[in-house]
Parts: C-alpha cells; structure tokens; sequence
C-alpha cells in the first residue's frame, strides 16, 4: 500500500489528505476483490475525477489500471488487447509553464476548495463499491441475504470509581447516573452523548415529540443494555399478563418473591410436621419462618393488592376470575398493579393512563403522589404530567435536559430559557456586526492598522454563533365540510343488549348537531364504544330509534384501526392502497397535513413510533372527506403537541365531533356537552366535566371509606 500512496500523491501533488486517506482506504479494504480495471474506477473513479477534473476518464482508467498492477499484477487490465502501463510517473509540473517553485508554493501554502469531492458524490461512490461487494459476495455463496432487520442498540462510557465498586459488590447507591450514552435504533441516532441521572425518591416525567426515542430509552434500561447498579430492581410495565387460570389477586400477590418462598417453606415445615416427622429442629424453622413473615407484614399484602386492583376498576368479583377471562386491556391494568405492588427501585411506566377510564387515572395519579422510590414514567396527558412528576426530562436534540418542578413548570422554564437564548444570540449578533463595521470602515487606515488587526483577533475568538433551534410547530388539517340542515342525529328511546348478555343502556335520548362538541365519559365496560357504534350504525338499537341525516358521512377513528394498518406498506402506499386513483401528490400532501412528511412518509409503517401511525390513521380517515368525526381515544401514543394541534384542529372543524378520550385537557378544550354512561344509561351531565371528576372523586372516597 505504501507504493500507491506514493503513487497516488504523486499523480495528485494536491489532493486533500482526508480524500486521500479514503481512497487508500478503499485499496486497502477491497484489494483481494478487485478483479479488473472497470472495478477499480467504480471504487475510486468518482473521487480521482474531481480531484483532478482536466484528467479524461481514459486518463483515470490507465491511473487505476496501474493502482490495480501495484496491487495485484496478475489482475491488471487490457486495452485494446495489449497491456498499457504508464511510463513512469506523470509530473504535473512538467505540464505547464509556470515555475515548480511556485506551484509547490500554492500546493502547500492554500488548499483549493474546489478541489474537495462534493461529500454526497463521495458517500455515491462508497454505497457503490459495497453493493458490488455485497453482490460479489451473494453470487459466491450462492443463498439468499435477509434483510437486515431495524433494532434499538445503545452504548455508554462506564464511570471507573462506580466500575471497581461494582466488581467488588460494594456498590450501594440509589441515585442512578448513566453517562456519555448513545442509542439507535437502525440506522437513526436517537441520542448522542447523553447523560441521565435520576435521584432516589424522585418522580421523573419523560416527554418530548413522537419517535424521538422515549419508549426505546425505557426498554433500553430495562433489557440491561445501558448498565446501571445490578443492586436495583427494574420493573418496565410494556407487557399484558399472561392469561391462565391464576386468580387477578394471586397474580398480583406472586410478585412479592420474598412473601411467596416464607410461605412455601411454612406450607412445606408445616407438612412434615403434621406427618408426624421427629426432626427437632423443624420447630425452630417454622418459627424463624413466622418472624420473617411477621417482619414483612405479609399478612397485610392482600389487603395491600386489593386496593391496587379495586383503584385500577377491578371490583370484588373481578379480583376473583382467572386472568385468562380478561381481555388484553384489562390484562395490562393486572401488569400495573402487579408493578404497584412489587415496589421496584425503578418503576419504568410508559403510556400508563392509556389502558385506564378517567376514575382509575384519578386513583393512579393520587396513588403515584406518595410512590416511595424511583419513578420515570413516559406521558402525554398533561393533567397527568402537572399530578404526579417532581421532574421534567425533556428529550430533543439527541439529548436529554433535566427541569424541576411539574409540567406546568417545565414550560415556563423553557419558554424563558429559549427567551434567553434569544436575545443572548441577538446581543453576540449585534456585537459581531459592530466590530465587524469597525474592522470595514478603518482596514485601509495606516493609523489604525494595530486596532483593526486586534478586533480581527477579537471577532476569530468570538464563540460561534448558532441561531436558536425552536421546535417545529405541529398543525393538523381537518377537512372542509358543507353545512347540513338539521336534524341530523337523533336517538330516541334506544335500548341495547348483547344476545344472552345483560342490558348495556336503556332509555337514551340524546341528539348531537353540526355544532356539537359532545365527549363520552364512563367507566370501561359502561358501554362508551357500543354507543359509538350504533351511532355510526354499524351496531342495531336493541329497541328504540335512531335517525340520521341522508348526507350524514362518518369518519371513524380507534385505536384498532392503528393495529390494523399494514406494517408492510409505507404511508403513501397505504393511502393509494384505501383511495386508488389519485396522484401521488395528493397523498403525500394528505399526509404532510398531518405532519407525516418528507422521509418519514416514506418508511414501511412498522417503523413509525406509535404517535405517528396514529397520523397515518388521522390522514386515512380524513382523506374520505367526512362531515362527522367519531373519535374513540384518540389522544393515545400522541405527544402533547399533537395533542394541542388536535384540541386546535377539531374546534376549527365545521363538522360535528362526538369522542371518547380520558384525556382532561382535551376534554376541557373542545368539548360543549358531556355524556355519562353508566347506571344502565347514558345522560347529558350539567356542569360539564368539573362536575363529573366532582362525582368520581366522591366515588373514590367512598370506597377507600369502607
């Protein structure tokens, strides 16, 4: 290799040592794969011809022919049927009439810019050379490559003091710090030189935009793969219980290990005892066995998993059935309080208010207030967020900024930090334009030549300037509706029932108009997505009427329909897939409306973060152009500008809106009227939502009274 670097600088006395490094690079990597010139010049033909851009591209031919005789002279190519080497090496000097003393002085003194590859010319060239190697390397083994499929990976420096107390087992701390990490999922840095640091006993909410990389900093705690103390227990709600015949409550009560083995060991003492054996010392173990239960208080623990699971909605009865008779909602909820109960060092929760009704969010929130280790929990329900964090994390940029207070707190903060910023940059950008007005105005003034050389100096050391990076407002785009004369929804005496099943609701006289803001509020199982569905007709009242207006045209959003998209399609092709026969234009305007644009449109949809299928799914519903949305939890994996844009978007919209949703916020933005279901009916609530969380807190206490 020594012998074409050689060769190389010879042949381009100024190319730029970076370029040079990377075609040395290439000879080296590939020398055993080349088998002929035309190969050579795919590798490193681009690079030599912007190097040296009055070479013609038989001129380059003959350098690389020669490049591959250094390398491998047996595989060196023929022209024209006759082996061509150069004569000996070529002196560009020789070339042209100026004296060698000063080009050798332009070669070293300035390098000419425009002598650098352009950088995507470069990563052209390099993508080349690997999918030549790439089907080299298929044709020679002669079986298909799979595809590479996209996981998180991430990487951290390790801190040397905690380090040795690790290996020793002295290390006892309960503060968490992970330092300098980076994770990525694919090919995607997520984060870059990141550090994380979560105090004992504090509560840390994780927001930031969809698909930044939240849930995968989570699992990547979690799966071991950022390393913090082995001493503390990690518990990462992300998985329904498995549905078996365990009782809801003996599942949660198997998470206390320690409570499960005292009691094996007193059941097994217990046994021999009772079987007649004359062991002596089985007295003592059982009662040492008793202590440790007494110590443990493990007579308490029902009662303890109890009220987690009554909170959560699971009544008497319920705690009572197999876990496999629950379906995966309510399976998740058993995940939760299993979590609740296990008390871990660190409690990872991601999304956990999206599997829960208002009442139990209520309960959790209040439960969460008093939680007595560690908790980083991922949300995007701002009440939620204002209840239970001590701490703000806010991921953007590839990094990670700490704040204290709630919510409400973290954005005043950043508001005025950005603020700061601002105007900071405004001053330095002032400054730099005074000095460099003085540097202009006196540069040929021989009386002020050592003034102006020091404001030169003074301007170099300046700190670059960098303007201010404000995250990208999100804007979603309802379609345009014709107004409707009404009537145009009406149930009147509506009564439902599942064949062999219990009335759902009876006597339900209700109306929505074009105005209409209406949310639906209730406990799970009250019946809130069976009233959505005879609205829409696609369920029949069991009695009663129901009457809709002949142009009324239904746009449908749940999160099923998020499950359903095809993860194999990109966005663009899953809309042409619903809507055959518009252009391509369309689509990806459609989609861009609600800000899955550019690349991102372009991505199979199984890797899109959990907010922005739910875009796609938003733009798909849309693109039929509705003029009645009904939204079941919509505000699920959203982020909570998404949130803002939607509250924003539906009070614009010109059609009517009937939803489903626990988030407070949203509520309290769009909604003008409130319907309960539950008691075996659905009515409209005066007073609004104040009133209904007024009536659900009245029911939280009185249960915790008895």
């Amino acid at each position: 290799m020594a012998i074409c670097s050689e060769y190389i600088k010879t042949i381009f006395p100024s190319i730029d040592e970076d370029l040079k490094q990377y075609v040395e690079g290439v000879l080296e990597s590939s020398a055993d794969d080349f088998e002929d010139v035309d190969e050579v010049y795919e590798a490193i033909g681009a690079v030599l011809h912007e190097v040296s851009s009055d070479k013609t591209e038989d001129d380059i031919k003959l350098i690389c022919n020669e490049l591959l005789n250094m390398l491998r002279p047996d595989k060196s190519s023929r022209s024209n049927g006759t082996l061509k080497f150069l004569d000996g090496p070529i002196q560009l000097g020789a070339m042209t009439e100026n004296p060698v003393d000063e080009i050798k002085s332009i070669w070293v003194s300035q390098r000419d810019d425009t002598l650098k590859v352009d950088a995507k010319k470069l990563e052209k060239a390099e993508a080349k050379l690997q999918e030549k190697q790439g089907k080299r390397g298929k044709s020679d083994t002669k079986t298909p490559v799979a595809p590479k499929l996209q996981t998180a990976s991430a990487s951290q420096v390790i801190n040397k003091k905690e380090s040795k107390l690790e290996a020793k087992g002295n290390n006892r701390a309960q503060d968490i710090r992970i330092e300098n990490f980076d994770i990525a999922y694919g090919d995607r840095v997520l984060l870059q030189g990141a550090d994380l640091t979560l105090a004992y006993g504090r509560r840390y909410g994780l927001v930031g935009r969809n698909g930044l990389g939240k849930s995968t900093l989570l699992k990547m705690i979690s799966s071991g793969n950022l390393k913090i103390p082995s001493h503390i227990s990690i518990l990462h709600v992300e998985q329904e219980v498995i549905g078996d015949d365990t009782l809801a409550i003996d599942s949660v009560l198997e998470c206390d290990t320690v409570r499960q083995s005292l009691l094996e060991k007193e059941k097994a003492i217990s046994n021999s005892i009772n079987s007649g054996s004359n062991d002596p010392e089985l007295s003592s173990k059982l009662s040492e066995v008793y202590a440790q239960l007494q110590n443990i208080e493990a007579d308490k623990a029902p009662a303890r998993a109890s009220i987690i699971l009554a909170g959560l909605g699971f009544t008497s009865q319920l705690q009572q059935n197999p876990t496999k008779t629950f379906s995966g909602g309510w399976r998740m909820r058993l995940a939760l309080a299993r979590a609740l109960f296990s008390r871990p060092d660190l409690l990872l929760l991601d999304e956990p208010t999206n599997m829960l009704d208002i009442k139990a969010i209520i309960w959790l929130e209040n439960y969460l207030q008093n939680w007595p280790t560690t908790l980083l929990v991922v949300s995007h329900d701002r009440n939620f967020l204002d209840s239970v964090p001590t701490d703000i994390l806010h991921l953007h940029s590839q990094r990670i900024e700490a704040y204290r207070g709630n919510y409400e707190q973290f954005e005043k903060t950043k508001t005025e930090k950005l603020k700061n910023q601002q105007r900071e940059y405004e001053a330095q950008l002032q400054q730099r334009q005074h000095v460099q007005e003085f540097i202009d105005r006196f540069r040929y003034n021989a009386n002020r030549a050592a003034l102006v050389q020091s404001k030169i100096k003074m301007l170099e050391k300046m700190p670059e300037l960098k303007p201010i990076a404000k995250e990208a407002e999100v804007i979603l785009r309802l379609p345009e509706t014709e107004p409707l004369s009404p009537p145009i929804l009406q149930l009147d005496e509506v009564m439902f029932r599942y064949v062999k099943e219990r009335t759902i609701f009876s006597n339900v006289n209700l109306g929505a108009t074009m105005e209409s803001r209406i949310c639906i509020v209730g406990d799970n199982g009250a019946g809130k997505t069976t009233l959505l569905k005879i609205i829409m007709g696609i369920l029949t009242p069991s009695s009663g009427n129901r009457h809709v207006h002949r142009n009324l045209k239904f746009g449908y959003f749940s999160q099923h329909h998020v499950d359903q998209l095809d993860m194999n399609l990109n966005a663009v092709e899953l809309l042409q897939q619903q809507y055959p026969g518009k252009p391509i234009e369309e689509y990806r305007r459609q989609l861009g409306g609600f800000g899955v644009s550019g690349d991102l449109a372009l991505q199979t949809v199984s890797s899109l973060s959990g907010g922005q299928k739910s875009r796609v799914a938003f733009a798909a519903m849309c693109l039929g152009r509705p003029n009645f949305l009904v939204l079941d939890e919509p505000t699920n994996h959203l982020d909570i500008e998404t949130i803002e844009a939607l509250g924003k978007a539906i009070k614009q919209y010109t059609g009517g809106v009937i939803l489903v949703s626990h988030d407070e916020r949203l509520i309290r933005m769009v909604t003008n009227e409130l319907w309960h279901c539950g008691n075996g009916t659905v009515k409209s609530i005066e007073g609004g939502f104040d009133e209904y969380r007024k009536i659900v807190e009245e029911e939280l206490e009185a249960a915790q009274a008895k």
